[in-house]
């Protein structure tokens, strides 16, 4: 069935714009011509449909037309080799217009009606010399030497003297002159005419039309949806009543039809993992991973199979995406304005049945405030419960994991060796510190001084780091301390009015616990 449906469906233009165009008015020959051959299409598409008449294919069959009246009339009328104008003629076929085809006669045979003319004028007068003309002042006339003009016949009449001819009418030719002459224009007139009414009556079965056209654009999306599944080996998803996504060896379904040895990944956002911190270098293929997750739900969604080796899905509400650097010169947008723009919709509009997937958020500004938004970020999805994916390059983000229930670290791994970094596209769990950006800077060339400096930069860089998160350590665990069961000192804050005490004796006390806590 999905053999002779495509090769039916090679066979279709577009349909409703032919539909769309007769409807206005601007339908060009062409346009009839094409929907000419679509209506012919239509009986093998509807003998391939009825083979597998079952379910949604049934309804859809039921919906189906053939429109044989109309292919009737436009196969008879519109010729194969119709012009790109209607004004141009040869738009209708012959045999389709009993006047047309007179018209078209009169007017191609004109020259043959003046030779057979001049040869019988000559037999019947005897003038060898005779011959019939024609001039843009006086029409068609029969001309004869001077010599010889006491022989013309008394029907005929005198038009013009010449020098040396004389020119003359006869009835006959005058009212074939006339047939002639305006049978060229009279017939353009009539094949646009009878144009026209072929094209009002497209317009006029147009609501059939549309109907059959989107019962052709669903059956084109199915067939191509199991063409595919076939080619790529996907499988159909399993859709269930619960908030879950399990993927067991996930594909991108562009990178793997590229590349041909697309390297497989599962994903699991369920009742225990919400939300997925996703750190590793660049160019290890966390972009992609988060890709192919949006991708696979929205093909389970529209009815396409997808691609992996099984998948389980509860209904998303909707996908939001946050991927790609762009900014809004128009509207005076910086790029990092623009991505949080696009941050605050999908803070303010997702559900705990949305899937969100953000990549690298935070890094159009300053190294502290993009971590800071960040990590506000997954904190506030993590209470959201909305399937999430974030992608990020801020290993700190990885500690929210420990905190926050609903919250797993996942890293993309990569093989070490020497200098040499290899990408194994796998996803694993557990976060990672290293982005080795450094040696993708060296692969794409970057002058190795450079390189060097660099390395003496972010080594620099990296002590001032360790010595800053000392405080963030501290205020951890002073959130632990706040967090964890009834505390000697925290019974001591409920029960001190601290509106009570003097400056001294506020100091006096915070010096008392300090000793006590060691």
């Amino acid at each position: 069935m999905r053999s002779d449906l495509r090769a039916g469906l090679k066979r279709l233009s577009d349909i409703e714009r032919s539909v769309s165009r007769c409807a206005s008015g601007l339908a060009s020959p062409r346009d009839l011509l094409g929907l000419r051959d679509s209506l012919e299409a239509l009986p093998a598409i509807e003998d391939a449909v009825r083979k597998v008449a079952l379910g949604h294919i049934k309804k859809l069959k039921n919906d189906f037309d053939r429109h044989e009246d109309l292919a009737e009339q436009l196969r008879r009328g519109v010729a194969d080799t119709a012009p790109i104008t209607a004004r141009d003629g040869g738009v209708i076929k012959s045999g389709f217009d009993v006047e047309l085809d007179e018209l078209r006669r009169l007017a191609t045979d004109g020259k043959g009606y003046i030779a057979r003319l001049e040869a019988k004028e000559r037999e019947s007068t005897g003038l060898d010399k005779l011959k019939v003309g024609y001039n843009s002042v006086f029409g068609y006339y029969l001309e004869v030497s001077r010599a010889m003009a006491d022989r013309v016949p008394e029907h005929y009449i005198r038009k013009q003297t010449l020098a040396n001819a004389e020119r003359y009418i006869t009835a006959e030719l005058k009212e074939h002159e006339s047939a002639v002459l305006g049978a060229e224009e009279k017939a353009d007139d009539l094949e646009f005419d009878i144009f026209c009414r072929l094209r009002d009556l497209v317009a006029a079965n147009g609501p059939a039309l549309l109907k059959t056209a989107r019962v052709i654009a669903e059956l084109d999306v199915l067939c191509t949806f199991s063409e595919v599944a076939l080619a790529r080996k996907y499988v159909k998803p399993e859709m269930v009543e619960g908030d879950v996504l399990e993927v067991v060896a996930g594909r991108h379904p562009v990178v793997d039809a590229g590349v041909g040895t697309y390297v497989p990944n599962d994903l699991d956002l369920g009742d225990d993992t919400r939300l997925i911190v996703l750190t590793g270098p660049n160019m290890s293929g966390k972009s992609t991973y988060l890709r192919q997750a949006a991708l696979v739900v929205v093909m389970a969604q529209i009815g396409c199979f997808v691609p992996a080796q099984s998948c389980r899905l509860g209904l998303c509400d909707r996908v939001f995406t946050r991927i790609g650097a762009k900014d809004e010169i128009a509207l005076g947008q910086s790029t990092f304005m623009v991505e949080m723009v696009e941050s605050a919709n999908i803070l303010n509009n997702a559900t705990a049945r949305s899937l969100v997937v953000l990549d690298e958020v935070g890094r159009g500004t300053s190294t502290f405030d993009g971590l800071a938004i960040a990590w506000s970020m997954v904190e506030y999805l993590a209470n959201t419960r909305a399937k999430t994916l974030f992608a990020t390059h801020y290993h700190q983000i990885n500690q929210i994991a420990e905190q926050t229930p609903g919250v797993a670290n996942f890293r993309v791994a990569v093989e070490e060796k020497g200098d040499q970094i290899i990408w194994a596209h796998k996803v694993l769990p557990g976060g990672t510190d290293r982005s080795y950006g450094l040696h993708v800077a060296k692969m794409a060339g970057v002058p190795p001084t450079v390189v060097r400096r660099a390395e003496e930069v972010l080594n620099s860089l990296e002590g001032r780091e360790q010595r800053v998160e000392v405080p963030v350590s501290l205020q951890r665990m002073q959130m632990s301390l706040f967090e964890a069961e009834p505390h000697a000192m925290v019974e001591a804050l409920k029960g001190l009015d601290v509106n009570q005490l003097s400056p001294l004796e506020a100091l006096m006390k915070l010096d008392e616990w300090k000793r006590s806590l060691g």
